[in-house]
């Protein structure tokens, strides 16, 4: 069954949790520069200043670090990255689609109008907000792209569109490009990227607030958290998890350092192989190639893994994850996702285009010779 249209109560995407752990962060973030088409990573200035998390205690600093870990490190572990991936083999990724690893692939060319999405898509929420564009400037590349519009208001609202796993996995990864319009003047909650998930959605009804348990569900959203108006918007580029070790009854916010929001005096043990990143805030109208890979644990091992990498380039890898207790619990949807749980500063719109399902590792597209 599939289900589009205008979101009713109690019809959230996995992207549209209604809460998130709070906080801001204090230090140096990297302000990432570069974009689809090149460039480095700069070591910009501090992005926040300090702040509480209400119940949940503390602000995030650079003072707790995940245990075990190595820092400054460029290592990558067994991770591929750079054109060392699926879209090397598929420039402009002509023929992607056919791919043996390739579970789904959307360059957004084919649809006359938004509508049509249904014939690709599994689900739609917030239709009247979802569009095709064939604006230039907002196409990566051919001619059209997704564009999510979140209008100027005080109530929680949540774009996206979602493609059922079928047969279900354990592992996946899940490219895309994507840009932000500015000004983007958000904070606080807001779900803003991509997500992969393990049952947790029953049907079409998300469960935010229902803390995973091992059993249930488990859930990466690779998004923007912006935790007061010092920080650049976007925000700090991190992964929000739902996992059976969470901190409060919504997900935790995993950041390239190493630090888990909320409670981030409380160390993290992602194993002795963790390597802390610095952490990144991508610019505004700038089009980014983003990846995020998550990899399900062997039930009573915690070898499960969540991973991502702009323009090829990886930014964070967090092993040593228990995600699941049963091997039942397998990987049943992916997204993109535009959510703001207020939006009182104006009209937001994001694009996306270029989207590749996998279960390797895809990296960036590579353009037509």
């Amino acid at each position: 069954m599939k289900r589009f249209g205008a979101l009713v109560l109690g019809l959230v995407s996995a992207c549209g949790s209604t809460k998130s752990s709070t906080g801001s962060q204090t230090g140096g973030t990297t302000t990432y520069t570069g974009g689809a088409t090149g460039g480095q990573l700069s070591t910009g200035a501090s992005s926040g200043s300090a702040g509480g998390f209400g119940a949940t205690g503390g602000s995030r600093s650079s003072a707790a670090v995940s245990s075990g870990g190595s820092t400054g490190s460029s290592a990558s572990g067994d991770l591929p990255d750079g054109n060392n991936g699926i879209a090397a083999k598929y420039p402009g990724d002509v023929g992607i689609a056919a791919d043996p690893n390739v579970i789904f692939a959307d360059d957004f060319e084919s649809y006359v109008q938004a509508a049509d999405i249904a014939k690709r898509w599994d689900n739609m929420y917030q239709n009247q907000y979802v569009a095709i564009t064939t604006t230039a400037a907002n196409v990566y590349a051919g001619k059209q792209a997704l564009e999510f519009t979140l209008p100027q208001e005080t109530a929680e609202l949540s774009d996206a569109v979602e493609k059922i796993v079928s047969p279900e996995l354990d592992v996946l990864f899940l490219r895309y490009y994507s840009k932000f319009q500015p000004p983007y003047d958000v904070v606080g909650s807001s779900h803003n990227g991509s997500s992969i998930s393990a049952h947790y959605e029953v049907g079409f009804q998300s469960t935010p607030g229902v803390p995973a348990d091992g059993t249930n569900k488990f859930l990466a959203n690779l998004e923007n958290w912006r935790g007061d108006t010092a920080t650049v918007s976007p925000g700090d580029l991190n992964v929000y998890v739902y996992h059976p070790l969470q901190r409060s009854q919504w997900g935790d916010h995993f950041f390239p350092t190493g630090l888990v929001m909320p409670n981030t005096s409380i160390p993290f043990d992602f194993g002795p192989d963790f390597v802390s990143r610095p952490d990144l805030i991508p610019a505004l109208d700038q089009w980014y190639g983003y990846e995020l890979m998550v990899k399900a644990n062997t039930p009573g091992q915690n070898d499960g893994r969540i991973a991502a990498w702009v323009d090829g380039k990886l930014v964070m890898d967090f092993p040593n994850l228990r995600l699941r207790d049963v091997a039942s619990l397998t990987i049943d949807r992916f997204a993109l996702c535009f959510h703001i749980g207020s939006n009182p500063n104006g009209q937001s719109k994001k694009w996306y285009d270029n989207v590749v399902a996998a279960t390797s590792y895809i990296g960036p597209l590579l353009p037509v010779k």
